[in-house]
């Protein structure tokens, strides 16, 4: 039984591969790097929708959507834990990398592969972003000069100037990556609601076309439209928005 290349191997196998200059197993806990092991054996993976910047577990999941849709396209049957990996710990990523290097030694169909021209420069170089964590050491905090005036309070003044720019640059990206993972929730949103207003819409169309299904018992129909317009408190429609809702659809047909 061959040993398991060790986390020095494996990340130099994937800088190697991709182009790339990761320092820790954890940072494929992104699913950046991993999308592009995959891509350089099946060379169809949608590398420019692969997010090497993302720096929330929401815009990780994208990255671990292309990858699972990859696996399903080409009948990998090795589970993705996609929970665990997200959290970027380095014992999931590592066992997880471990078995990808092993499927990349068996299906690689070897000749070149342009890591950087496939996913059209994104990433250039760099390693995939992850999270900032931690706190600043006590041994770097800057320290109060024992003077008030003269120029100990000018080098104070100008630390605490830099503090400020720092924690502005802080806050702006906390809220560019609010944003990011509102949006994407909003989308997510939608597309299921897209899809319940669809299965809404053929069971009722079903109804129509055979009255006889509303007096059935057990009808798997009837069962499945109790359960789309089912509530629970808190989630109740607004009285006023069913009239509105009643008045659209009789204007519409």
């Amino acid at each position: 039984m061959t040993m398991a290349e060790s986390r020095q191997e494996l990340l130099a196998w994937l800088n190697g591969l991709l182009q790339l200059n990761m320092t820790k197993i954890e940072q494929c806990g992104t699913g950046a790097a991993l999308c592009q092991v995959y891509d350089s054996i099946f060379l169809d993976l949608p590398m420019s929708r692969v997010k090497f910047d993302a720096r929330t577990e929401y815009a990780y999941l994208e990255n671990f959507k292309i990858l699972s849709n990859t696996f399903r396209k080409h009948a990998i049957e090795r589970p993705i834990p996609v929970p665990e990996l997200i959290k970027c710990k380095m014992q999931d990523n590592l066992e997880f990398l471990q078995w990808t290097k092993k499927y990349w030694d068996q299906y690689y169909p070897g000749g070149d592969y342009d890591a950087v021209a496939r996913r059209k420069g994104a990433g250039g170089g760099a390693a995939p972003a992850m999270p900032a964590t931690g706190r600043t050491s006590g041994a770097t905090a800057a320290r109060k000069p024992m003077g008030g005036t003269g120029a100990g309070a000018q080098r104070t003044n100008s630390r605490q100037t830099g503090g400020s720019g720092a924690s502005s640059g802080v806050l702006q990206q906390k809220n560019a990556e609010l944003t990011e993972t509102v949006q994407g929730l909003e989308r997510e949103r939608d597309f299921y609601f897209s899809k319940l207003r669809d299965i809404e819409l053929l069971i009722q169309q079903a109804m129509d076309a055979d009255p006889t299904l509303e007096e059935e018992e057990g009808n798997i129909l009837k069962q499945i439209q109790t359960i789309l317009y089912s509530t629970e408190e808190g989630f109740e429609i607004p009285q006023e928005a069913e009239a509105g809702e009643a008045a659209a659809e009789e204007e519409t047909f």
